[in-house]
């Protein structure tokens, strides 16, 4: 019993041996993959990078291509450097960095390659890769950054980097690795996953020298890299290096709209920066110095900069008073003045004469009859009701809400309903009275210029507006994201919008003489907004031609003055050039170019001087 339990422990022991010989002759001679690996040590997978989406204007205008550039490589095993100071000289970087570089892939791995330089720009390469045969085990991996035909629109391009830790980290589709590029900005950021395409990969057999041996399985693995979609955008290139050529040396934006579509046509945020500025190896000393500019070219203000609309609100506010029923197109209403700070003359005001001459008088009593319409109510009960009911309406145009644009970072502004002003003055404890600076675009409301620009295209359209949008079309198909097709109705009806579009007719020879462009009939208003800071704002909204509007648009200029000068006069000149391809006032050109508004005899501008008057003070005083 004793010797067969020792046989079998023994033909046990032969058996398991047999298996694990007959498995390292099938490893070290049968299987090809092993055999690769015995004799390569690795095999080398060689990321192929694709090319990223173009970017092409609305009439086929490159925009945006792509640059070819090489990193390098190091194996340390393999490296032998005898100068550093030459191929730092070469390589046209410090050699400080490049010795630094060299020692933490020492310490990262001696057979794993490691990045020791970015980003050599192609003219570089070009002139130094013969001379690269003197120096082993480095090794240059083609990549592209963006490059630019123009000097402009760089707030809407944004501009792409290295993907970072953190963002590795939220990635939930494990798309991106370590040394990947990735949109952080503009369209860049909000269109990435059309225009980054998808990477590939070569398998490549690889002795321990790192001397290619060939395709790994002939090739049987690889996969090819597949190009990003290309983007055709909304914007006319002409109308939007002029536009900038006109905001040159001022602070502030410029948004132009097609009003039957919603596609921007222009988009100007001053100061702004050359967008090859924040690509290739200077990046991070650029982006350094644009960040702590103290105009703030990275700001992007058509989006995300926040003002008191000013008069160009008292279209709003029209609107909403004929839709209520409060008042008739041609109801009078007598203005002395007394109410508020004003620039308009006393006299009996109907919709059309309070536009034109942009009235804060007549627009007081307008917005006091939308707020109290509850007769037999306090002031007190009345306002909060007449205010919740104001501020639905004001949303539906796009105010106080995000427009959806697509574009990152869009602010919503600020329309204030009851829960304000509950807060801020206590619940049952306000009326009309201190909500009066909103009847004329003032006090707490707050927009951003592509809402005023959308708010033109609305009276374009009569009542209605698509989301404003860059992209035009995705890709050879042309796609549009669905989003940017549907009709959003503001709820005023389309009877209320001529009466006040003649209004804005009229407000050239009112309020905007400059604007005035023979053969096209502009609609368009003006605002002067309160600065507390210094020289007021002027702002111009303005739609044309007048039947079968063509373009939208408004001109926000910081501390110029008046609405009627620096605003209406760019837009004037580009709603000019848009529509007849010219512009034909060359000392309106000059007159904007030179960009001294301000007004020599007085500082302030009447229109919005916010005084409450000593009759408004006793009622208040009597409640």
């Amino acid at each position: 019993m004793h010797d067969s339990r020792k046989y079998i422990i023994r033909i046990a022991i032969i058996l398991v041996a047999l298996v694990f010989l007959i498995k390292l002759f099938s490893i070290q001679v049968l299987d090809d993959d092993y055999k690769a690996a015995a004799e390569s040590n690795i095999i080398h997978a060689v990321t192929e990078y694709p090319y990223r989406g173009l970017i092409f204007d609305r009439n086929g205008r490159l925009l945006v291509h792509n640059e070819p550039i090489f990193d390098l490589e190091v194996v340390p095993k393999e490296v032998h450097i005898r100068d550093t100071m030459m191929l730092s000289s070469m390589l046209g970087i410090d050699n400080e960095d490049l010795v630094l570089n060299l020692q933490k892939a020492r310490r990262y791995s001696s057979i794993q390659p490691t990045t020791i330089v970015k980003q050599v720009p192609n003219q570089v390469f070009a002139q130094i890769q013969d001379q690269f045969v003197a120096y082993e085990g480095i090794y240059p991996k083609a990549r592209t950054i963006r490059g630019y035909e123009y000097n402009s629109l760089a707030n809407v391009f944004g501009y792409i980097g290295e993907v970072s830790k953190r963002q590795l980290d939220k990635d939930s589709t494990n798309y991106y690795k370590s040394g990947d590029y990735l949109g952080i900005n503009g369209l860049e950021s909000s269109y990435e996953k059309y225009l980054r395409g998808k990477r590939g990969v070569k398998y490549k057999m690889v002795n321990v020298r790192r001397v290619e041996k060939g395709s790994f399985k002939n090739g049987e693995l690889d996969t090819l890299a597949v190009p990003g979609e290309n983007l055709t955008l909304s914007i006319d290139i002409e109308l939007q290096n002029y536009a900038e050529r006109l905001m040159e040396g001022k602070i502030g934006s410029v948004v132009a709209i097609e009003p039957a579509t919603g596609e921007i046509l222009a988009f100007v945020s001053a100061p702004t920066y050359h967008p090859s500025e924040l690509t290739g190896r200077n990046f991070s000393k650029n982006f350094k110095a644009l960040t702590t500019d103290s105009l703030k070219p990275l700001f992007n203000r058509p989006l995300m900069a926040m003002y008191p609309p000013g008069s160009i609100f008292k279209i709003v506010q029209g609107l909403i008073a004929l839709e209520e029923g409060v008042i008739g197109p041609y109801d009078k209403i007598f203005c002395d003045g007394s109410l508020i700070g004003d620039h308009a003359p006393p006299g009996a005001y109907d919709m059309r004469r309070g536009i034109m001459l942009s009235s804060n008088n007549y627009f007081v009593k307008v917005f006091r009859l939308v707020i109290n319409q509850n007769p037999e109510m306090s002031q007190f009960e009345q306002a909060p009701i007449g205010l919740a009911n104001w501020k639905k309406q004001v949303n539906r145009f796009g105010l106080g809400t995000a427009l959806g644009i697509d574009l990152p970072n869009e602010k919503s502004g600020f329309m204030p309903g009851p829960e304000y002003y509950n807060r801020v003055y206590g619940t049952g404890r306000w009326k009309f009275s201190n909500l009066t600076s909103l009847s004329i675009g003032q006090g707490e409301i707050l927009m951003n210029p592509i809402q005023m620009t959308n708010l033109a295209a609305i009276m374009a359209n009569k009542g209605y507006y698509f989301k404003p949008h860059i992209v035009k079309s995705i890709g050879e198909s042309n796609y549009i994201l669905p989003e940017y097709k549907d009709r959003i109705e503001t709820g005023i009806g389309s009877e209320h919008f001529p009466i006040i579009i003649q209004g804005m007719a009229d407000a050239l020879s009112g309020t905007a003489p400059r604007a005035i462009v023979p053969d096209i009939e502009i609609c368009g208003k003006t605002g002067t907004v309160e600065n507390p800071h210094g020289e007021d704002h002027s702002v111009f909204m303005a739609f044309a031609p007048k039947e079968d509007p063509k373009i939208a648009i408004s001109v926000f200029v910081e501390n110029a003055g008046w609405g009627g000068r620096a605003a209406a006069s760019t837009a004037s000149l580009l709603i000019e050039s848009y529509l007849k391809g010219a512009h034909t006032r060359p000392w309106l050109e000059n007159y904007v170019l030179a960009g001294d508004f301000k007004d020599k005899k007085k500082k302030v501008q009447p229109e919005t001087t916010l005084e409450v008057s000593e009759e408004e003070k006793k009622e208040e005083g009597q409640q």
